[in-house]
């Protein structure tokens, strides 16, 4: 994978950190003119081959087959289909677009210009998810989810203060919905599927969600995803899958998961941690096996799984 990167924000530099990724090579990195030095400085750090101010020259660069667009949300759709549009295969950050509409069309376009499309979220690549997918038949029917992601957000003091930043800017994606609940519904989603019925029930403040409850319900479950960027957390974040014959808990960001508990009582007690080192290095790998082997059954499933999540996005912002 020779991959052009479309950013220098937070989750760049994130990025950034967790490589070198076998099978992932560098090829450039495109910024806006007035970011153009942070991208210099990044590339000259990371050695990335190209640096440019405009991503659309970027799309243009025969070394470049693969982009991962790491921008604000409200610029995903566009910079996809200019990527797509111009043959690239695409990795988009999350949320990966705002309505279900606008990821068809870009899986149509996808599929009319050869490409792949993927999304970025760390969740479901996890070794720890994927080893909590096979335990939860363990814990037999499961009844009751309840999922947290609350982190205070070190940009809220400044939203406080009127400075709305991306990550409290709605029209950028912001707001505990899009930002952090994002990471409970991949999860949700993934273990039991589309949900039935979709209701959110936010804090709202300026317009923003700054934290927020979303019940998703099921044909036999209740689950329960709150998150929040205005609230110390409680119980160090915990979260729990409840079922008939024992439980699943962990603590934590659930798009790290570093570790988890499977408790099926009497003793049954078991602590399960499968360490990574840097949440997004299982992602990535999982997107360097799609791209570079033309894995379009797999794209296909990540797609699949991507549009329920964004259709449950679009139930609890319009219900």
């Amino acid at each position: 994978m020779k991959l052009g990167i479309i950013g220098s924000g937070k989750i760049v530099h994130d990025f950034l950190t967790a490589l070198p990724i076998p099978g992932l090579e560098l090829a450039a990195i495109a910024t806006t003119k007035r970011s153009a030095q942070v991208g210099q400085d990044l590339a000259k750090k990371y050695h990335i081959h190209k640096c440019y101010d405009d991503y659309l020259e970027m799309l243009k660069d025969p070394d470049v087959d693969t982009v991962y667009v790491a921008t604000p949300p409200s610029m995903h759709y566009q910079m996809c289909r200019d990527s797509l549009e111009a043959g690239k295969n695409v990795i988009c950050e999350k949320p990966f677009v705002f309505t279900p509409d606008e990821a068809l069309d870009l899986k149509k376009t996808a599929d009319e210009h050869g490409g792949l499309i993927a999304e970025a979220i760390t969740t479901v690549y996890l070794p720890n998810f994927q080893t909590l997918k096979k335990d939860l038949a363990k814990i037999g029917p499961v009844h009751v989810v309840s999922l947290n992601y609350t982190q205070y957000s070190s940009r809220y003091d400044a939203f406080l203060q009127g400075e709305i930043l991306p990550a409290f800017n709605p029209k950028l994606g912001g707001g505990a919905l899009l930002d952090l609940n994002v990471y409970n519904i991949h999860l949700a989603t993934d273990l039991f599927g589309a949900p039935k019925a979709v209701h959110y029930y936010p804090n709202m403040q300026k317009n923003v969600d700054t934290s927020g409850i979303l019940i998703l319900t099921y044909e036999d479950k209740q689950a329960t995803l709150t998150a929040a960027k205005d609230s110390q957390a409680f119980f160090k974040n915990q979260s729990l899958i409840a079922g008939e014959k024992g439980f699943i808990s962990f603590a934590g960001s659930p798009g790290a998961l570093a570790s988890y508990r499977l408790d099926l009582g009497e003793g049954q007690d078991e602590e399960k941690k499968l360490s990574v080192k840097h949440r997004m290095i299982p992602e990535f790998a999982a997107f360097v096996q799609m791209m570079d082997n033309r894995d379009q059954l797999a794209c296909d499933r990540a797609f699949q799984h991507s549009l329920e999540v964004i259709q449950v996005l679009n139930d609890a912002q319009n219900g």
